[in-house]
C-alpha cells in the first residue's frame, strides 16, 4: 500500500462519512482470508496495516511448547527465544511471514472492501434519510415496469409501487412524475426497499397538509379520513380556533385548495365535514351530502340510526352502500339509516315538519 491509498482512506472517511479504523479493521481480516486462500496455509495469522504509511505485514502466531507436533501453528521455545528471549511457555510468538508478492492481494482485497464498504455506507444513508419519511408524501419520475410494480425514481433510490396499490383506472408511462404515500421502509440484504401507495388513505392526509396552511400550522387539526381509493373520501377537520372555519379553510377560496387535491386524485369526489365531540352531530355532519333529520345513538352498541327524509335516503345510504360505508369508517361508529317513513312504520315515530339538522360539511367533485 501507498500513501496515496491512506490519504484517500482520509478523504472517503471525511466526503463519505466511514470510519477510517473501521475500514482498516475490514481490510485487515479480509487480507487474513486472502492470505490463507492463496498460500493455502491453515497458520493462525495476523495482518497488521501501518494506519500512517499503508505498509503491511503478516505474522504468523504461534504456540511455545516443548515438543512441537504441528509446525504450523507450533513452535520450540528455543527457537521463540531467539526472537525474544523473554517468551515463556504457553506464550504466542509472532513470525513476521508476509510474502514477497503480498502486496499485489493485498490492493486487490483492500480495493474490494472499500468498495463494499462504501456500498454498505451509502445504503445506511439512503435508509436514514427516508425511514423517517415512512408516512409521508415523496414525488418522483415513473422509470419503469413489471407485472407486479411501477418503480419510482426519487433521486438516490428507486421506490417500488404496487400495481393494487394505483387507483381504479390509473395509468403512468416512462417520465410522468407523481406524487405517492410511503408505507414501509425497510433496510434489507439488498439495500433499503421503500414501498408506495396511492391509495392509502394517509395520502389524502398529506396532501391536506401540503395544501392547507392552517392544517399545516395546526390551527386546524385533520381527525379522521375514511378512503375509497379513485371514487370518493370523507375528511373530517376541527379547528383549534373558534375563529378559524375548518371546512372553509380546507376548500379555500373559490374551491381552489381542495380543487388542486382533487385533481392529483384523478377526480376523486372528497367530502369535507366539521367534527364533532357530539356523536349526533358528527354523524350527521358525516353522511354529507345527504340531509339528516335526526340522530338516535345507542352507546352500548356504538350504534348510530338515522332519520332522513323520503326523498334523502338513496343519496344517504349512497350508490351500492358507499355514502354509509365511509361514514361509518369516518366516524368508527355503524350506522343505520332510515327514511321517515320507515321510521314510523317501524318505530312509531311520527313524521316531522321541523327542519333537517344543522350540518357543516362541503362536498367537492
Amino acid at each position: 500500500m501507498s500513501m496515496e491509498f491512506i490519504e484517500a482512506m482520509n478523504e472517503l472517511e471525511r466526503e463519505k462519512g466511514i470510519s477510517k479504523d473501521i475500514l482498516f479493521e475490514a481490510i485487515e481480516a479480509a487480507l487474513i482470508s486472502s492470505y490463507k486462500r492463496n498460500f493455502n496455509t491453515a497458520q493462525n495469522v495476523r495482518v497488521d496495516m501501518n494506519r500512517n504509511t499503508g505498509v503491511i505485514k503478516v505474522y504468523a502466531r504461534k504456540l511455545i511448547v516443548e515438543e512441537v507436533l504441528d509446525p504450523r501453528t507450533e513452535i520450540l521455545l528455543a527457537a521463540a527465544r531467539e526472537i525474544n528471549p523473554h517468551f515463556q511457555l504457553e506464550d504466542i510468538a509472532e513470525i513476521e511471514v508476509t510474502p514477497r508478492d503480498f502486496g499485489r492481494i493485498a490492493a486487490q482485497t483492500a480495493k474490494q472492501v472499500v468498495t463494499q464498504r462504501i456500498r454498505e455506507a451509502e445504503r445506511g444513508l439512503i435508509y436514514n434519510a427516508f425511514v423517517d419519511k415512512e408516512e409521508d408524501i415523496v414525488t418522483g419520475t415513473v422509470q419503469r415496469q413489471d407485472p407486479r410494480n411501477f418503480y419510482i425514481d426519487l433521486g438516490k433510490i428507486e421506490a417500488a409501487l404496487p400495481q393494487n396499490e394505483l387507483m381504479p383506472n390509473e395509468k403512468f408511462k416512462h417520465g410522468d412524475r407523481i406524487k405517492a404515500y410511503i408505507t414501509k421502509v425497510e433496510n434489507t440484504t439488498k439495500g433499503p426497499q421503500i414501498m408506495l401507495s396511492r391509495t392509502h388513505p394517509g395520502l389524502l392526509k398529506r396532501l391536506f397538509e401540503l395544501e392547507v396552511p392552517e392544517i399545516f400550522d395546526g390551527v386546524v387539526e385533520i381527525r379522521s379520513v375514511a378512503r375509497e381509493a379513485g371514487f370518493r373520501s370523507k375528511i373530517a377537520v376541527h379547528s383549534r380556533n373558534a375563529e378559524v372555519d375548518p371546512v372553509g379553510s380546507c376548500v379555500g377560496p373559490r374551491g381552489m385548495r381542495v380543487q388542486t387535491i382533487v385533481n392529483e386524485l384523478r377526480g376523486e369526489k372528497i367530502d369535507i365535514v366539521r367534527y364533532s365531540d357530539q356523536v349526533e352531530e358528527y354523524v350527521a355532519n358525516a353522511l354529507s351530502p345527504s340531509k339528516v333529520l335526526e340522530v338516535l345513538v345507542f352507546e352500548d352498541e356504538k350504534m348510530a340510526r338515522v332519520i332522513v327524509p323520503d326523498y334523502q335516503l338513496s343519496l344517504a345510504i349512497g350508490i351500492k352502500g358507499q355514502n354509509a360505508r365511509l361514514a361509518a369508517k369516518l366516524t368508527g361508529w355503524k350506522i343505520d339509516i332510515k327514511s321517515e317513513s320507515q321510521a314510523e312504520q317501524e318505530f312509531g315515530r311520527p313524521k316531522t315538519s321541523s327542519g333537517e339538522m344543522h350540518q357543516d360539511s362541503v362536498t367537492v367533485d
